[in-house]
């Protein structure tokens, strides 16, 4: 089927870094989609206030990959560039290939933030039917949560501490808490996070800055210690906190990206003479030791369904049109303890 004419003079608002700190809304052409691909009209994307803010602050060195394995942001880091992974739209038109009946559907997509693209047929997931499309944004987040639970692999009756309650922090504790553990506890400075986590599914979870004994005290498990610690704060000093409450020949899974930070933690006696075991974590890839049974496939179709339980748009604390995107950036820089998900929404039009 020819593109309609109106379909090709379609332009967008596209979100690009220019500098640290520093962001501006484009206006640029939609490309036509070619054979085998479709046009998106973006309904909302989510901010990471973890990984993405590393990009946004500069505290990424130039010249690193934007992420390898999503086509659209698979360049390497130079200004001006397109960042963000979690879209959710609506497929406005099709390249030749494509049926039809894709047009209208809701897709999710690991795309950058702009108000529409096209990509090919491969790169969209159907959003499940029945589904809030703002749940559905936590697609990649969720599946984060997921990867850590799956690479940590705790053990019945553990006691389990999640450090850092951002999305990600949330969402893998929410995980965590449907399974028979001993206790579950995590860790975070702000109020709100704190809130949030105890609410999701955390026994306690308390400020952290008191330091390991002070933390172990606060949670009640300082005669005990804690069998497996998931350090999702993205700071050295929450590495340094895993190791000092982590038991004897405990594991602590790391899944905090530092980017350039100065990192200082300290590897002395607790971590030498408790005999710990730290591991590194990150969704691009699914674990040897399950590759050979789980694929890509089977661990999304799991997140969906983990979705659905956990409804996490509960999360979500802000929206800014994608004209203010300025502002939303600076909120979450400036302000992150007054923000849990920050979404930008786009006009129907």
């Amino acid at each position: 089927m020819p593109i309609p004419q109106w379909a090709r003079n379609m332009e967008r608002w596209s979100l690009y870094h220019t500098a640290p700190r520093r962001v501006e809304v484009r206006q640029e052409a939609v490309p036509s989609p070619g054979a085998g691909e479709v046009t998106v009209r973006s309904v909302i994307s989510a901010i990471s206030a973890g990984t993405e803010m590393l990009f946004y602050r500069g505290l990424v060195g130039e010249g690193t990959p934007l992420d390898e394995t999503i086509a659209s942001i698979r360049s390497r880091l130079q200004y001006p560039y397109k960042y963000g992974y979690a879209t959710v739209g609506v497929v406005e038109t099709t390249g030749e290939g494509v049926p039809l009946s894709w047009v209208g559907r809701e897709v999710f997509c690991f795309h950058p933030h702009e108000s529409r693209f096209t990509l090919p047929l491969g790169e969209v997931r159907p959003v499940p039917a029945g589904m809030n499309v703002e749940d559905a944004v936590f697609f990649p987040a969720m599946e984060t949560a997921l990867s850590l639970t799956m690479d940590a692999a705790p053990i019945v009756g553990e006691n389990v501490a999640v450090l850092g309650q951002g999305i990600i922090g949330l969402l893998t504790t929410a995980i965590l808490s449907r399974m028979p553990l001993g206790h579950l506890v995590a860790a975070d400075r702000y109020c709100l996070r704190q809130e949030r986590s105890r609410g999701i599914g955390a026994e306690a979870c308390v400020d952290p800055t008191g330091g390991p004994h002070q933390f172990l005290e606060d949670v009640g498990l300082a005669m005990r210690k804690v069998d497996l610690v998931i350090e999702l704060s993205g700071t050295p000093e929450g590495l340094e906190l895993a190791i000092g409450i982590a038991a004897l020949e405990g594991r602590i899974i790391v899944g905090s990206w530092y980017g350039t930070s100065p990192q200082g933690c300290r590897l002395g006696d607790e971590f030498h003479r408790q005999r710990l075991r730290i591991f590194s974590s990150q969704v691009s890839r699914i674990s040897g030791d399950l590759s050979c049974r789980w694929s890509k496939e089977r661990r999304a179709e799991i997140t969906w369904k983990l979705i659905r339980q956990v409804s996490p748009s509960q999360l979500i604390t802000h929206r800014f049109p994608i004209a203010e995107a300025t502002s939303a950036y600076r909120l979450l820089d400036e302000s992150g303890h007054k923000a849990l998900q920050v979404l930008i929404t786009y006009p129907e039009a």
